[in-house]
């Protein structure tokens, strides 16, 4: 507990905006990345989406959303309008920083105030990467995987207690694999390397208790229509066909709905894309290099991708 607490203890500072305090981290040199980390996250995992998904020649900015870590929740609302405010306080971050546009990344539940950030504030987004969003799909909506060890894995993370998810992890790993969206066989089949990545984003999730109402919100939240059809900036959408929180319909809708989006759809890999962030990472950086974003890699390219635009 105590190791967990003091990773996320430093290398953050904390914005004071008109809008409340805002916790971010920064890293890197280059293009200005807004990564928007999902649920149960924080600034420590929107650094590590970023270095996972895009890779270096980007300046990074991570912010931790509403209610985790140390960015307080501002005051009760709906969670619908917490979406338009939370992209607005991702605006007034940037205006802190200094920082005209960015391209900007959302990893699940933290597509959503991606969308609402490109819809609210178009002229700012240079291009948008939506990676599993948990948005709106209404003929088969996202959803925590429905078996009974998930449920209990869902109490135990909604009601904040680190104790109790440190002894989940240690008593039953395979429900919490399958809890984070992964199938189990798929983590079995995978390489030391991606099996210790996993793991580690499983443990990044301690101080459960500092990310708390943060998972609560996003948990409240029912997913609903987006006017996506309103951004203008150039989309990349990936998910994973075997997404045990579903969220294949929501990426396919939302490219389907925003003009000139490209989706990419991997057979396996789960929720948190398990063996195939290389590939991701090749299609997100072949994707930033075609908008002049970034320097095209010469090292690799996207076309050997298994994923399906």
């Amino acid at each position: 507990m105590a190791a967990a607490r003091a990773a996320v203890a430093d290398g953050s500072r904390v914005a004071p905006l008109d809008a409340g305090p805002v916790e971010y981290a920064e890293a890197g040199s280059g293009p200005a990345l807004l990564s928007i980390h999902g649920a149960g996250g924080g600034f420590d995992q929107g650094l590590a989406i970023a270095a996972q998904l895009v890779g270096e020649g980007v300046r990074v900015v991570a912010p931790s959303r509403f209610g985790y870590l140390r960015t307080p929740v501002p005051a009760a609302g709906d969670p619908r309008a917490q979406v338009d405010a939370q992209a607005d306080a991702h605006a007034a971050l940037l205006d802190h920083l200094g920082i005209d546009r960015a391209i900007v990344l959302g990893l699940s539940a933290g597509a959503r105030s991606a969308v609402a950030f490109a819809v609210r504030h178009p002229q700012r987004v240079a291009a948008l990467i939506l990676a599993v969003p948990a948005l709106h799909a209404p003929e088969s909506p996202v959803a925590v995987d429905p078996t009974g060890g998930s449920r209990l894995a869902f109490a135990v993370v909604k009601a904040g207690g680190d104790f109790f998810w440190w002894a989940l992890r240690g008593l039953a790993p395979s429900l919490v694999v399958r809890f984070v969206g992964v199938p189990p066989d798929v983590l079995a089949a995978a390489d030391g390397a991606e099996r210790a990545r996993i793991a580690a984003t499983i443990a990044a999730v301690a101080p459960l208790s500092a990310r708390a109402e943060g998972i609560r919100i996003d948990s409240a939240y029912v997913p609903h229509d987006m006017p996506v059809e309103r951004i203008a900036a150039p989309t990349l959408v990936i998910t994973a066909r075997d997404d045990h929180f579903n969220t294949l319909p929501a990426a396919s809708r939302a490219a389907a709905g925003i003009r000139g989006a490209r989706l990419m759809v991997f057979e396996s890999g789960g929720h948190l894309l398990v063996g195939r962030t290389g590939e991701a990472r090749a299609a997100t950086r072949g994707f930033l290099a075609a908008h002049g974003l970034l320097e095209e890699d010469r090292t690799g390219d996207a076309s050997g991708s298994s994923g399906r635009t």
